[in-house]
């Protein structure tokens, strides 16, 4: 990662990552630690009742389940994921996401050439 000389350097440190994101109430919060051309590394904090609704997207994606539960549904199959779980959404298949709990997750897209 190449940070602009205003953006905080996380190279080369031990990082809690899920204390590098918080729970807000009633709102999705999310932070891109890694945004490079080949994919990117976003962490979310989901508040209880909070989501993503259905989608999908042109790239495979993992969900690192950091801490809490969610709902997680890929082309209709129901999942439950827990903390230290993950998941990997296909590229193309629609999914969505949904926090009876507050939760905190990793998201890693890797693109393709």
């Amino acid at each position: 990662m190449n940070p602009t000389p205003s953006a905080e350097n996380l190279t080369s440190k031990v990082l809690p990552m899920a204390g590098m994101v918080a729970v807000q109430p009633g709102a999705v919060v999310s932070r891109t630690v890694i945004s490079k051309p080949a994919g990117t590394v976003t962490l979310f904090a989901f508040d209880q009742g909070q989501g993503l609704s259905t989608h999908s997207a042109p790239y495979d994606a993992m969900v690192w389940i950091l801490e809490g539960e969610a709902d997680i549904a890929i082309d209709g199959k129901p999942l439950r994921a827990r903390t230290g779980d993950m998941v990997i959404m296909p590229a193309n298949l629609p999914h969505s996401l949904n926090a009876d709990q507050p939760f905190k997750m990793a998201l890693v897209m890797i693109k393709e050439k």
